[in-house]
């Protein structure tokens, strides 16, 4: 239940900061996919379900906020958070190399979808902008990079916090 209420907190928050990356660079393409992120670390903390789940649960939110045919991102990035939830119980992805490369190989096949879907329901042409998702894997890297050593250290923080609060009272007594 715990593992469930920190993914979707992860999920919430992360539209939270597309939501304020998108307003502070103004329109046009916005370089992250911060509920990707939030996707993949969904697997990592959640296996292949978690991962499908908040894949669904973003993908769709997002291709509801975004217009379009909704679903194509919810399919796109439930694939990924389904695969990324098979490597995160396969490979030890513990380290921030591996845990980018993750990122980095979900950003690529969540684009890679998207675009193969809206080409067949013909929704864009054919151009398939490499540079972009090239760009967009580096972005979600360094995002990833920074949110799981953010929460890799959130749950120390709090005894860290105790110990020293402690130590502080004890040596204002001596």
């Amino acid at each position: 239940m715990k593992t469930v209420l920190h993914i979707v907190a992860a999920v919430l928050a992360a539209f939270g900061v597309q939501g304020l990356l998108a307003r502070a660079f103004g329109p046009g393409p916005l370089w992250v996919d911060v509920p990707l992120v939030a996707v993949v670390y969904a697997a990592l903390a959640g296996g292949r379900v978690g991962g499908v789940l908040a894949g669904t649960a973003a993908g769709l939110a997002q291709d509801a906020m975004g217009g379009g045919i909704l679903g194509v991102g919810g399919l796109a990035k439930s694939v990924a958070g389904f695969l990324a939830g098979v490597a995160s119980t396969q490979f030890i992805v513990a380290q921030a190399v591996p845990r980018a490369l993750l990122v980095a190989g979900a950003t690529i096949l969540s684009q890679l979808l998207f675009v193969s879907l809206s080409l067949l329901f013909g929704t864009r042409p054919f151009v398939l902008p490499w540079q972009e998702i090239a760009i967009q894997a580096a972005g979600n890297c360094l995002v990833g990079a920074l949110a799981f050593a953010t929460a890799d250290a959130l749950p120390g923080a709090r005894e860290r916090w105790r110990v020293r609060r402690e130590y502080r009272r004890r040596a204002r007594f001596r």
